[in-house]
C-alpha cells in the first residue's frame, strides 16, 4: 500500500470531522503496513483544545502497541501539525511523518522546522491539493 492510499483514509476522516463542524484534519497511524489507529479532530465535540487528530491517533496507537514509542510507525495527517502536535510526535519518536497540506498560520515548521525527533523521516505534499481544498471549503462555509 502507498502513502496516497493511507492519506486518502486520513482525508476521509477529515471529511467526517468537517461534517461534525470540526476543523477538517484526519490522521492515520500505520505500523508494518497495517493501520493501528485512526482519528480526526474532536476539539468541539470533546470541548478539549488538545483533541487534535494527531494526539488522538498517537494515544490510540500507543494503547494498541502497549508502549509509548512509535519508532516503527508512520503517521499520516492531512494538515501540517501544530507545535503542540509536533512536540507530541517528538516525544513519541514517530518513525515517519507524512503530511498533506502545509499550515502557513499554525504549522510547527513556521516556528521551528527542527521540532520533530531527529530520527523522524518527513514526507510532505501527499494529496496536498485535496487537503487544502477541504480546508478552504470548510472555512468558506464558516464565513457565510
Amino acid at each position: 500500500m502507498t502513502d496516497t492510499y493511507f492519506m486518502e483514509i486520513a482525508l476521509g476522516l477529515a471529511e467526517e470531522a468537517a461534517e461534525d463542524g470540526e476543523i477538517p484534519v484526519g490522521a492515520v497511524v500505520v505500523c508494518r503496513n497495517r493501520i493501528i489507529a485512526k482519528a480526526r479532530n474532536q476539539t468541539e465535540r470533546l470541548n478539549d483544545v488538545t483533541a487534535h487528530a494527531e494526539l488522538v491517533a498517537i494515544t490510540a496507537a500507543a494503547n494498541y502497541l502497549g508502549g509509548k514509542y512509535l519508532v516503527d510507525c508512520t503517521l499520516y495527517v492531512t494538515l501540517e501539525p501544530c507545535v503542540m502536535c509536533a512536540g507530541a510526535l517528538f516525544w513519541a519518536q514517530v518513525g515517519r511523518l507524512v503530511v498533506g497540506a502545509p499550515d502557513s498560520k499554525r504549522g510547527y515548521s513556521r516556528v521551528t522546522p527542527s521540532l520533530l525527533h531527529p530520527k523522524t523521516r518527513l514526507e510532505t505534499g501527499v494529496l496536498a491539493d485535496e487537503s487544502q481544498t477541504l480546508l478552504a471549503k470548510f472555512f468558506q462555509r464558516l464565513r457565510t
